[in-house]
């Protein structure tokens, strides 16, 4: 094998890859990138047997073939390179020599045969949108997907696209977080669960753009992403997803509208006061014109106000500030609508469409009055 690429187009390529290489394993070849040359294409790939992802490079291929190399020991070189033309060859021995300008290195690679390559799927009918509403979507609900892995389900967010409509779910037992757009075309009930660090990482790769499109597949176990010269395919989490309808509530007792940036900022500056470790809720009272905002430490206290428009009754309620916060800094309205039961139910945040709803637990706060 023998390519020729920018240095600054291989790198990037290496970085797209690199999210699939899984930091510990029991598998060396999961190890490696697969450089595959072939059909005119240089291609890159990476699988961790839960992700797997394939990208391509532009370059100049001078001899077809394939190797698996160290991915670590690959990027790192490809990264500390002049920022010129890269040279890689390789021989029968897979051992690869990569040259730019007058770095040479040779590192011995693996046969490919032992990697595990990513599944052919049927690609029919897929779901159409445009990357940069994909990837605010997952902006916008995955901080809420729970780190736990002794619970599965709450580590994925639930897809559910019903004619013209997707609905994306995140849950971590304290908050749920629900996104719905509308598509351009009409597609079959489709229900699944995707994998929270899937999400993160095809986040992370899309470009963003409002013309850039996304082709979504899915199978009964995957469910592929392909976007520019990138095929990302990941495992689907196995399981019935909670019945969050039951939770979401149009009955409320106090409806306040506030701006949305001075919530924020005060919310975030009380959190000044407070230690990660510790646990202090954010007391919250609201009146007729005002909301008052009260946070007591070991450090010290705060106490701050903010006019609001207020419909229905009084309430003092307390929660988490850093909820409040993962919240309010995804939503891009000025102004945001809060719902109100009870100290003991769950606030809502959402627009008049629904195309944000925000459920927040609240804390019992005795101790931080």
């Amino acid at each position: 094998m023998k390519i020729v690429c920018s240095k600054g187009d291989l790198l990037n390529s290496v970085n797209i890859v690199l999210k699939a290489v899984p930091t510990r394993t029991t598998m060396p070849i999961l190890e490696c990138i697969v450089i595959e040359v072939k059909n005119e294409s240089i291609k890159l790939i990476a699988n961790d047997m839960e992700l797997g992802i394939e990208t391509l490079v532009k370059g100049n291929i001078e001899e077809s073939g394939i190797i698996a190399i160290n991915a670590k020991v690959f990027s790192e070189i490809v990264r500390k390179l002049p920022d010129n033309d890269v040279s890689i060859e390789t021989d029968a021995n897979n051992m690869a020599t990569i040259i730019c300008e007058k770095s040479k290195f040779t590192i011995s690679g693996r046969n490919a045969d032992e990697f595990p390559f990513l599944p052919n799927v049927d690609k029919n009918d897929p779901v159409v949108l445009s990357q940069f509403n994909l990837k605010e979507v997952i902006r916008q609900t995955v901080f809420s997907i729970s780190d736990n892995e002794s619970n599965k389900i709450m580590t994925g967010e639930l897809f559910e696209i019903n004619n013209d409509k997707l609905r994306v779910i995140s849950l971590d037992g304290h908050r749920v977080s629900i996104r719905k757009i509308m598509l351009n075309n009409q597609y079959e009930h489709i229900k699944v669960i995707v994998p929270g660090k899937t999400l993160i990482e095809v986040s992370k790769i899309l470009s963003g753009e409002v013309a850039d499109e996304v082709n979504i597949y899915f199978t009964d176990k995957h469910i592929i992403f392909e976007f520019d010269d990138t095929i990302v395919l990941s495992r689907l989490i196995e399981g019935e997803y909670y019945k969050i309808d039951q939770m979401l509530s149009s009955d409320y007792e106090t409806k306040v509208n506030i701006n949305k940036r001075e919530l924020l900022n005060c919310i975030d500056r009380s959190t000044l006061l407070v230690k990660e470790t510790d646990k202090k809720p954010i007391i919250i009272n609201i009146d007729d014109k005002k909301m008052e905002l009260k946070i007591n430490s070991a450090i010290g206290s705060m106490d701050e106000e903010i006019d609001i428009t207020k419909e229905g009754k009084d309430i003092l309620i307390g929660f988490n500030p850093k909820f409040l916060i993962d919240a309010l800094r995804v939503i891009d309205d000025e102004e945001v609508d809060i719902y109100l039961i009870n100290p003991k139910a769950p606030c809502f945040i959402k627009d008049k469409e629904e195309s944000y709803i925000y459920l927040i637990l609240p804390v019992n706060f005795n101790a931080g009055v």
